[in-house]
């Protein structure tokens, strides 16, 4: 039976996490006088309130929480923070409707990036700051800080690390859960920092160098500006942004191993690492090519736009620096394709992920040798290690879910107006956390045109793609709350 009072415990922990999160905009806002004070002030009180009400009067868990407490507490948690998150958009005045800012709040969290903002430059600067932070908090995942904290409080993290990585390789870089979730996050705030002084020495402001390396290690996307990295014309800054793009779209245990342990030939030979750059390096060659010889780009402003864009679909951040939709179709194609791969298992980035697509070529290819040798046993290999079938199936039935969503979703957006190209491409976006799309959801548009239901759909399609489907979908099965 799911103890439900554990469950709040759990959630009110996060909440807290929350509202203590929202003290560095308010301290922004104090600093400088920008008018968001009472805003951001309300909401920190609220999740904070809420937060503490929930965990000091519902009961501490006595024991282990069970595989069931723990997917509905990740699946809570990934509603309830976005929600409270939203209430310094919603108490600003500065977004439409509750829906608008709840939308800005879930793709901020669920590292999407797709924005309802016509004009960015309104929000004043502690707004620019949290939406921004949302992403850094939701990119490593709020879940994976609260395991940290969990254990001190005689809670276990175990169900809960498995429930956030329900789909990737959740390898433990220490022996305990706690351990691991410190040693990543020491990665990530050290590789947050070089980004933030590499982005100021090439001349951003502290607000955006902050802004961006956030958005960045996030791999969420979200800009200080409504042209994104575009407006700012400065190809040394593309060059770090493309860099650390890169970085945070490779499983960070791999930094691990090479960070703490200066374990140099095992990052490199990492097949998904391989993979993953190979993938960078052919789109980036084609797209280029595409863009030298139909759009008439000289060669180093080819490379450069086809290089940034093509890690920026790939990593799922959604940065943009050119209108991608004047490109040739043969770029939009590359790019839409691009947008189901994402990054390697155990990043912040979304899509599909890379070691799943090569599982999935090799089972194809499985499938041909058993046609050829119906008598044959083969094995399903990656990295030297034979892969369990009760994997390969949980693979597939992933790619399953990922595709009925995509179906469901897509059908419902068009049954509400969208033409068909804006309904899949921004199904696609959310699902697989990109943010800009195809369309009226372009790189140079945003969401804020769409129906309030399709926006409340696709904010289920983000979350649904931020907990890679399962941990999401599971809780809508009635074996589930069966006792």
């Amino acid at each position: 039976m799911i103890r439900f009072s554990a469950v709040l415990h759990v959630v009110g922990l996060f909440l807290l996490i929350l509202g203590g999160a929202m003290l560095i905009p308010l301290a922004v806002s104090a600093a400088e006088q920008d008018g968001s004070l009472p805003a951001v002030g309300a909401g920190a009180a609220i999740a904070a309130a809420a937060g503490g009400l929930l965990f000091w009067r519902m009961p501490r868990p006595a024991s282990e929480l069970t595989v069931r407490e723990g997917v509905l507490v990740v699946a809570a948690i990934w509603v309830a923070v976005p929600v409270f998150g939203a209430l310094p958009f919603i108490f600003s005045g500065l977004f439409p409707s509750v829906t608008d800012a709840v939308f800005e709040s879930i793709s901020g969290f669920t590292t999407t990036g797709a924005t309802v903002l016509a004009d960015v430059e309104v929000l004043p600067e502690a707004l620019q700051l949290w939406r921004c932070f949302t992403h850094w908090l939701g990119g490593m995942g709020v879940v994976l800080l609260g395991i940290a904290v969990l254990p001190l409080l005689g809670i276990g993290g175990m169900q809960l690390y498995r429930a956030e990585f329900s789909g990737a390789r959740s390898e433990k870089l220490t022996p305990r859960v706690t351990e691991t979730a410190l040693s990543l996050w020491r990665i990530y705030v050290a590789l947050t920092l070089a980004e933030y002084a590499a982005l100021r020495l090439a001349g951003m402001t502290a607000l955006e160098a902050a802004c961006h390396s956030l958005s960045t290690l996030g791999t969420g996307g979200f800009s200080s500006r409504t042209a994104s990295i575009a407006g700012f014309g400065s190809p040394l800054i593309e060059y770090i942004v493309i860099l650390f793009m890169v970085l945070a779209g490779i499983n960070f245990t791999r930094h691990y191993r090479l960070w703490s342990q200066r374990r140099v030939r095992e990052f490199f030979g990492d097949v998904e690492t391989q993979g993953y750059l190979a993938i960078l390096l052919v789109g980036t060659l084609v797209v280029g090519a595409t863009l030298v010889w139909e759009s008439g780009y000289g060669p180093a402003r080819a490379l450069r736009a086809a290089l940034f864009q093509v890690s920026s679909i790939v990593t799922t951040t959604g940065f943009i620096t050119d209108d991608y939709e004047k490109w040739h179709p043969v770029s939009h194609t590359i790019l839409v394709a691009l947008m189901f791969v994402g990054g390697c298992t155990g990043s912040t980035a979304g899509g599909i992920k890379v070691a799943r697509l090569l599982l999935l070529h090799k089972v194809g290819a499985r499938q041909f040798q058993r046609i050829v040798e119906p008598r044959g046993v083969f094995a399903i290999r990656l990295g030297g290690q034979v892969i369990p079938e009760q994997t390969l199936q949980t693979l597939l039935n992933m790619v399953y879910l990922a595709l009925l969503v995509f179906a469901v979703g897509s059908l419902a957006i068009s049954a509400m107006g969208a033409d068909i190209l804006t309904a899949a491409a921004a199904v696609i976006a959310s699902m697989f956390n990109i943010g800009p799309g195809l369309g009226l959801v372009g790189p140079v548009d945003n969401y804020g045109h769409l129906p309030a239901l399709s926006k409340w759909i696709l904010c289920a399609c983000m979350i649904c793609g931020r907990l890679e489907f399962y941990t999401a979908l599971v809780i809508l099965a009635p074996p589930f709350w069966r006792k």
